[in-house]
């Protein structure tokens, strides 16, 4: 049996992660299925590292393009795979075999106006069209997303199948004494601090973040600071223009993407993992922040409480006020941080990799045995 996969996101953050998952898990479980990787030619000795039955091919279109519309066919016209999985939601029309696809979310349908113009909406809606119904079956990455699936499209809900993402094992062991000290001096955190992480587009909602961290220091947390990491702030003025106006220069800091093993030693630094966003198909940092055994107080909206369970205090990501009292509550309340620690830990183990990997295996084999 042949399988072709697109790994072209494989240094993205969500569904890299999700992509890396899949591959090592798969290279662990399945010795005689030949797999075949569409990916960028810099990334063909790491397709080619994970064992004997895998192989990079290069696919040089770009993502969201009109070239990966031919391009891709093409390819998989001339290795006839049994199937095709793509990791998010463009599958080709023209693609020649049975296919697997994977929706993570809905974002670009549900907010159309992040998108940079009129014609990126359409092009999304026209590739979530074709992906929903020409795909033999649709995985996506909690009960919240496949919700959404069925409200935008009119398939049967049994074509979809909901199978969780879990996190990098990494998160769930205590970073290097050194490494701990390292991140500690080079970014100064000698005092307390709240901690964001994810990209900052603006449905993860850092600037209502900030509004609630003003009245923090409103209420006499002035030792406080508040730490985001990820996305490149500079394409969101909003940010920058919101710590002007508070006057916020020296408490509130952007450091831009970290390599997970930063991002591990932050999160156990950090007093408070805060992640306010209005709308996620899973949302992995969270859940790495449990796994370090941080506190975590999240949004109750999306699929954010079904992720997190009893693990997370969860508010009203709409007001910087109910924000702000959740992350008072975190900071203070000492028995309320113990049970959050235990609880988001167990919660956090609770999500696997290698039981994933192994339904969706699965279902490789079914799809391509039809």
């Amino acid at each position: 049996m042949r399988i072709v996969i697109d790994i072209r996101k494989l240094h993205d953050y969500g569904i890299g992660t999700y992509l890396r998952n899949l591959l090592r898990q798969l290279a662990r479980i399945d010795h005689d299925t030949e797999y075949v990787l569409l990916c960028r030619r810099s990334d063909q000795q790491f397709a080619d590292r994970l064992g004997r039955n895998f192989r990079g091919v290069n696919e040089a279109s770009g993502l969201y393009s009109v070239s990966e519309q031919l391009s891709i066919p093409l390819n998989l016209a001339r290795l006839s795979p049994d199937l095709f999985h793509t990791p998010h939601y463009v599958l080709p029309p023209l693609a020649p075999c049975r296919s697997v696809v994977t929706i993570h979310d809905c974002i670009h349908l549900i907010f159309p106006q992040y998108l940079p113009h009129r014609m990126a909406y359409l092009y999304a809606r026209t590739m979530f069209w074709t992906a929903v119904h020409r795909a033999s079956r649709i995985l996506t990455v909690s009960e919240a997303s496949k919700n959404d699936i069925l409200r935008f499209f009119d398939v049967p809900a049994s074509k979809v199948t909901v199978i969780y993402n879990a996190i990098d094992d990494l998160f769930f062991e205590e970073p290097p004494e050194a490494e701990i000290v390292r991140v500690r001096e080079r970014y100064q955190l000698h005092d307390r601090f709240v901690m964001y992480g994810g990209n900052v587009s603006p449905h993860k909602n850092v600037e209502r973040l900030i509004e609630a961290f003003v009245l923090l220091r409103q209420d006499g947390l002035d030792d406080l600071k508040l730490l985001v990491t990820g996305g490149e702030v500079s394409r969101y003025s909003s940010l920058r223009r919101a710590v002007h106006r508070h006057n916020l220069h020296q408490y509130v800091r952007f450091l831009g993407y970290q390599s997970t093993t930063t991002l591990a030693a932050l999160y156990r630094l950090a007093d408070v993992f805060v992640f306010p966003s209005l709308y996620e198909g899973f949302g992995l940092p969270p859940l790495e922040a449990m796994a370090s055994g941080t506190p975590v107080v999240v949004s109750n909206v999306s699929s954010l409480p079904e992720v997190v369970g009893d693990g997370a205090i969860q508010v009203n990501p709409y007001e910087p006020r109910a924000i702000a009292d959740g992350v008072h509550r975190a900071l203070d309340d000492a028995e309320l941080r113990e049970q959050l620690r235990v609880r988001g830990l167990a919660r956090a183990q609770s999500f696997s990799w290698s039981a994933s990997v192994k339904r969706i295996h699965g279902i490789y084999q079914e799809i391509a045995a039809r």
